[in-house]
């Protein structure tokens, strides 16, 4: 049964999107059976991984609101598979408000995938509504990334709030899978006082591993791969491997 970790922070521009496609393809080089679950309706995650976001169908959005067949709508890709999205995934919140135990919609799509894996990684949006929700209910674990930068832990406190709410209601089984420093830059003192802050806040919770600031990284995407493929010497593929590897090392 696959160990399902939904990657998540509402904050925008902390790594979220980086962190699920590379460490999905760098778990995917170490031989593990991945699928990245595309749950945000930007879809960058999907083109990301090499996928047309326009063409992809069925997608996530189809397997919430149409019932369609979860194992048609993944895709397989040479750095691992993919459940694509696309915008119009945006209006699913709506739509999902009139249907029955709506917050375990992904949970019901995702259980006839979870054997074929040994990770599903759920690329959140920047948000805490309903699509948020379906991912902390369908995860056995969260990632969280921050960014080692001013107001870093700047919301956290409202995620927080809502993975309680979450584990008290609906998933009491939820866990922290641990929180990834992100952008982070050993020449200047801020990213070495977020990390203590960070560290402060979530002891025995911070990954050993740290993300670091690289524009390989940032080029990546453009390119409609992850940083492994793009430039695998690069100081950032360097960082996923080691993730992957921490990774591994806990399962």
């Amino acid at each position: 049964m696959a160990k399902i970790i939904a990657v998540v922070n509402q904050k925008g521009g902390v790594g979220k999107t980086t962190t699920t496609v590379n460490i999905t393809a760098a778990l995917h080089e170490l031989g593990k059976r991945v699928l990245l679950c595309d749950f945000d309706p930007q879809a960058n995650a999907t083109s990301g991984m090499g996928v047309d976001k326009n063409t992809a169908s069925p997608n996530v959005y189809d397997l919430l609101v149409s019932d369609a067949n979860p194992a048609r709508a993944v895709v397989s890709t040479k750095y691992g598979d993919v459940l694509p999205s696309n915008k119009a995934l945006a209006g699913a919140g709506i739509e999902m408000i009139g249907i029955e135990h709506r917050e375990m919609l992904l949970k019901t799509a995702l259980a006839g995938l979870d054997d074929r894996y040994d990770f599903i990684f759920i690329d959140c949006p920047p948000s805490l509504e309903l699509l948020t929700v379906n991912a902390l209910c369908a995860a056995h674990s969260l990632l969280v990334p921050v960014q080692c930068e001013y107001f870093a832990l700047e919301g956290l406190s409202d995620l927080l709030a809502t993975v309680r709410l979450v584990k008290r209601k609906l998933n009491p089984d939820l866990v922290m899978e641990g929180v990834l420093l992100t952008m982070f830059d050993s020449r200047t003192n801020l990213s070495l006082q977020v990390a203590e802050e960070v560290k402060r806040h979530f002891p025995g919770q911070v990954y050993a591993t740290v993300i670091p600031r690289n524009v390989r990284l940032s080029e990546a995407p453009s390119h409609g791969k992850p940083i492994n493929a793009y430039d695998p010497y690069s100081r950032g593929a360097e960082a996923y491997q080691l993730l992957a590897q921490e990774m591994c090392g806990a399962v």
